[in-house]
């Protein structure tokens, strides 16, 4: 028919007909009536009767105008439970007339607004939970998040390995660390309503900024953006990044065959590894975009806290309900502590003391203990009978670097002799700090103990022990000191010889 009807634009009837390849009586049907075949027939009837006609305006409209979010499923348990013998077999029927009635008499929807980002004008950043992956430092898992920051326009990403909550120091140094690996800075920085930027009290936004945020904003030159609380699609552009580059770790990992890491600086560069090769894939569109971001400063900002913080006679100070120890010699003095996510860098003064691994308290009745053995050994050396009396066995166990040495104290606290016990552990602890061995002393220990015995502290100290020196014999010559004045004879003759030579 569209053939004969294509053939009618310049044909009769009669001469389209028969090019079409049909009768003069069809091309005459046809031009009394021009719909085509599929549109003659009939709708089709119902070929049963519907199950829901005796409930759908006295039951199921009320629900659905009462509780307008209510699922399909939460409808259909309600009329099974007034009326038990409903067949549940209606489910597919009641979620077609559902979701029809809901297109013509449901509520107003939400409607998202595509944007075209231009170079230059935007990065957003934000947390993202990892825990679904697993990963584990020499062991034990960590219990972490990514900071994750990203440009609208070209894709690029950057991710940052952060141990505590979202606080502004992980913020600041993410952003930091994303800003310096992108060699510049966009126009505006957007984020979602993170107490680390906002105060969250107001409805005014101008007036919630906390002042580090727009401290570390005005040093950048970036105009600070959120989004509406709640609203995550606001904040798309990264949102839906999260979930791909956590699949892309997921997908890394399995091909890696474990999820175990010896350092947390192994786990980061692996993370800036897969992060590096979905930027690769982006080139050409972050060198397009680079060249549309503003200079980075001449250098960075504050990316941490300071805290002004006493040294006790435990020696040690407790920060944020965590005890950290400290060379002893520093007892009696303040110190000045800078906090970061991952550390704490420790000066007396200007002069830099120490850096020491971050804590976390254990909950919210419990606080965290950082211990390092090598800033107490001199002290247990003295008083060794401590290590068994102290109160805080989580301290205790801490003291031990390795597994190794804790399984020692016990295996020989087992056989009765405290005494022994503490004394034989704080010497090879102190073997291990003065011969810095510790883990080849570690392993000799668990090697002893798998064969059933206990080591032999003065074994250790021997095959540890450094090895002497020996003096070199060095001769040496006197030159005899007719030689110096074969010298200054040499000397006067050259004077002369050059003076003749002028004359």
């Amino acid at each position: 028919m569209r053939l004969y009807m294509n053939y009618r634009l310049t044909l009769s009837p009669e001469a389209a007909a028969a090019k079409a390849g049909f009768s003069k009586a069809s091309a005459y049907r046809i031009e009394d009536d021009l719909r085509l075949p599929s549109q003659k027939k009939a709708p089709r009837g119902r070929r049963r009767s519907d199950p829901l006609v005796a409930y759908w305006d006295a039951e199921i409209v009320p629900i659905l105008k009462a509780a307008p979010g209510i699922r399909v499923i939460g409808v259909l348990d309600e009329l099974r439970r007034r009326h038990p013998d409903l067949n549940p077999n209606i489910r597919r029927t009641l979620e077609r007339r559902i979701n029809a009635w809901r297109a013509l008499n449901g509520p107003e929807q939400d409607v998202i607004f595509r944007q075209e980002h231009e170079p230059g004008r935007l990065g957003l950043s934000d947390f993202t939970d990892t825990s679904a992956l697993g990963i584990a430092i020499a062991g034990e898992t960590l219990d972490h998040r990514l900071y994750h920051f990203r440009l609208a326009f070209s894709g690029f990403e950057h991710a940052h390995v952060v141990l505590g909550g979202e606080s502004f120091v992980a913020l600041a140094e993410g952003l930091q660390n994303a800003l310096w690996a992108l060699g510049g800075v966009p126009r505006e920085h957007r984020s979602d309503s993170l107490s680390a930027a906002f105060r969250n009290l107001a409805a005014d936004t101008r007036e919630d900024l906390t002042q580090r945020y727009a401290a570390l904003m005005g040093h950048y030159g970036m105009a600070p953006t959120r989004n509406n609380a709640g609203i995550a699609h606001e904040n798309g552009s990264i949102e839906s990044a999260h979930g791909h580059l956590k699949r892309a770790l997921e997908d890394a990992l399995l091909l890696r065959g474990t999820r175990d890491f010896a350092s947390l600086d192994a786990y980061r560069a692996f993370v800036d590894e897969i992060v590096g090769r979905r930027n690769a894939n982006l080139a050409k569109r972050i060198a397009l975009e680079k060249e549309a971001l503003a200079q980075l400063p001449k250098g960075r900002t504050t990316d941490f806290e300071e805290k002004v913080i006493p040294v006790t006679s435990s020696g040690g100070f407790i920060l944020r309900r965590v005890f950290y120890t400290v060379p002893s010699r520093l007892i009696g003095h303040r110190l000045r502590v800078r906090i970061f996510d991952d550390r704490l860098e420790c000066f007396l003064g200007v002069t830099p003391v120490g850096t020491l691994r971050r804590g976390r308290p254990v909950s919210e009745n419990h606080g965290g203990h950082v211990v390092d053995y090598r800033h107490v050994i001199h002290a247990l050396r003295r008083k060794p009978m401590a290590l068994v009396n102290l109160v805080n066995l989580v301290y205790r166990d801490q003291l031990f670097p390795r597994a190794a040495y804790k399984r020692l104290f016990e295996t020989l606290r087992q056989h009765g002799d405290d005494r022994r016990a503490c004394k034989v552990t704080v010497e090879l602890l102190a073997l291990a700090h003065e011969r810095a061995c510790e883990a080849e002393l570690a392993e000799a220990i668990a090697t002893a103990l798998d064969a059933g015995r206990l080591p032999d502290l003065a074994a250790l100290r021997d095959r540890f022990r450094p090895e002497a020196a020996s003096i070199p014999s060095v001769a040496v010559k006197l030159a005899s000191l007719d030689v110096y004045d074969e010298l200054a004879s040499v000397s006067i003759v050259s004077a002369h010889s050059n003076l003749g030579g002028a004359a």
